[in-house]
């Protein structure tokens, strides 16, 4: 199995994100290459009990889009969730969702990192 089909056994849509980039698959497998970027930079902290939770939004709300324009269906309906949580100063249900997917987007990270060396 290759890359593309790899992350369709994780729930990536990876037909509906190429179709986003008119099925240009170079694009795509660079693209999750800034996906990866974004999972370093932004590292969400299952502890939201720090009171401000300004920082935890934008975080949230950056790996909700990049993962939502690569059609990374299980990142991206999570931290869909845990956005709206947030915003609705429900810090320890987004916690919950936040431990669910921590399993899931690891392994979707793997799997990218694993045809990128």
């Amino acid at each position: 199995m290759g890359l593309f089909e790899d992350l369709k056994e994780l729930g990536v849509n990876v037909d509906e994100g190429l179709e986003r980039l008119g099925g240009n698959q170079a694009l795509y497998e660079r693209l999750l290459g800034s996906f990866l970027k974004t999972m370093d930079t932004h590292h969400v902290e299952p502890d939201f009990d720090t009171g401000d939770l300004t920082e935890a939004i934008e975080k949230t709300h950056a790996i909700k889009g990049t993962s939502g324009n690569l059609s990374i269906t299980p990142v991206y309906e999570a931290y869909t969730e845990i956005v709206a949580l947030l915003r609705a100063d429900q810090p320890e249900q987004a916690k919950e969702v936040l431990e669910k997917i921590l399993p899931v987007q690891e392994k979707i990270i793997e799997c990218i990192k694993s045809y990128s060396e």
